[in-house]
């Protein structure tokens, strides 16, 4: 089946095989249809399987049919993303599916100038796409109109939830029409986002074009045993004997990621770290120094990597594993883009098994931990009785009227 066949404007059309976009993936043909027949959907996919288009494509679409019957000017969509660089990359997306039409996006977000981001709402905007906060921001000062808003769409919104932007989605939602079309897009799904989704949405159509909480399957996953000490060291041995170029290293913490990238540095390696405590200017300087292939290793926290879309990203290691097992499946979606392939690594210290059993029944796979000679963990130690520290799910399930998750259960 063909763009062609979906229904969209024949401009769209046009832009669509300039870009050399010959058959839509399976997400933009279950979703492109439900979006333009006005249906409020939530779309499970995995990262870099086409999400953006999916909504982008017939949004566009209707907003070209909008213009030429009433000629307006106001806002007709707004994508709530969880992050700025994520912001970044679907204002992108919308202007480049965009081009040599009547069509205005914005991108607004917190850490860089307001006055800017009101310069260009002030030059007209069809399509805005903003992080919650600085929504809100416009919003109480009245800098904003969204009485004409068509679809609110809320994209992650899985990582909306673990970021603690429930009240501030609470809050937004309430200056916004009830008369509206919603689209929920994300990789997983637990019991806050069908929650929230029945706030929401309105006979949603559910569309998963695959598994439940998967990984992409063109992505190897590996797991080596190893004692935490030794982690740096192994990755960058892993690094330097398979010539690995463009290696995107997740840890948890923002200080994690400032020192690995230090001491990778002092093995020669070309090291730099992304965080939320750098300037938006620093971040995007080092992101476009790692895409550039100036940079070689880019350690990131779970935020601060959203958003990193590159097509040829081979490699992701895990230095650590994150506290949610969610996260591990956005995690390696960063590799694996667009049909490509990519190995997927996890370094997996004794204390961290407890984190690795939870991933391994969210995917419903089982790991088998690798020794590489010269890295063997240190098995004559009594083993630790690690508990997981407190997350923010019983935060996110009181705030959407839940009561806490029992231990082990996940919706199927």
């Amino acid at each position: 089946m063909s763009f062609a066949s979906l229904g969209l404007d024949q401009n769209i059309l046009d832009q669509v095989k300039k870009l050399d976009y010959s058959t839509p993936t399976p997400i933009q043909l279950a979703a492109i249809p439900a979006v333009l027949s006005n249906q409020d959907i939530m779309a499970g996919a995995q990262t870099g399987t086409g999400k953006t288009a999916a909504f982008a494509l017939p949004l566009l679409h209707r907003i070209l049919q909008t213009k030429a019957s009433h000629h307006t000017d106001n806002i007709q969509v707004l994508v709530l993303t969880p992050t700025r660089e994520l912001a970044q990359q679907v204002h992108a997306s919308f202007i480049k599916y965009s081009a040599n039409l009547p069509i205005q996006s914005v991108v607004a977000y917190g850490g860089a100038s307001i006055n800017v981001q009101l310069d260009a709402l002030k030059q007209g905007c069809d399509v805005l796409v903003a992080t919650p906060g600085r929504l809100l921001e416009l919003m109480m000062k009245n800098l904003i109109d969204l009485n004409h808003l068509q679809t609110l769409v809320l994209d992650e919104a899985d990582r909306m939830l673990d970021m603690g932007f429930i009240i501030d989605i609470q809050r937004i939602l309430k200056k916004l029409p009830e008369t509206r079309q919603t689209l929920f897009f994300s990789a997983t799904f637990n019991d806050e986002i069908f929650a929230l989704s029945k706030a929401l949405l309105k006979d949603p159509q559910l569309i998963e074009v695959n598994h439940r909480n998967t990984a992409a399957a063109q992505v190897e996953q590996i797991v080596y045993a190893v004692d935490q000490q030794q982690k740096r060291a192994l990755l960058s041995f892993l690094i330097g004997s398979k010539n690995w170029q463009q290696v995107l290293i997740f840890t948890r913490t923002k200080q994690g990621a400032d020192e690995l990238a230090k001491e990778m540095a002092k093995d020669g390696i070309a090291t730099q770290a992304i965080h939320g405590d750098k300037s938006q200017g620093a971040r995007d300087r080092v992101l476009a120094d790692f895409k550039a292939g100036k940079v070689r290793a880019l350690v990131a926290t779970d935020v601060a990597a959203r958003g990193i879309d590159i097509e040829q990203l081979h490699y992701v290691v895990n230095h650590e594993l994150p506290y949610n097992a969610e996260d591990y499946i956005h995690r390696i979606g960063r590799t694996g883009r667009a049909g490509t392939s990519g190995l997927a690594v996890s370094l997996v210290a004794e204390k961290e098994q407890y984190l690795l059993a939870e991933i391994e029944k969210l995917v419903g796979e089982q790991f088998v931990p690798q020794w590489l000679p010269g890295f063997e963990p240190n098995i004559n130690h009594a083993p630790s009785q690690q508990k997981r520290e407190p997350s923010k799910k019983a935060l996110r399930a009181k705030a959407l009227g839940l009561s806490s998750p029992k231990k082990g259960h996940r919706r199927r």
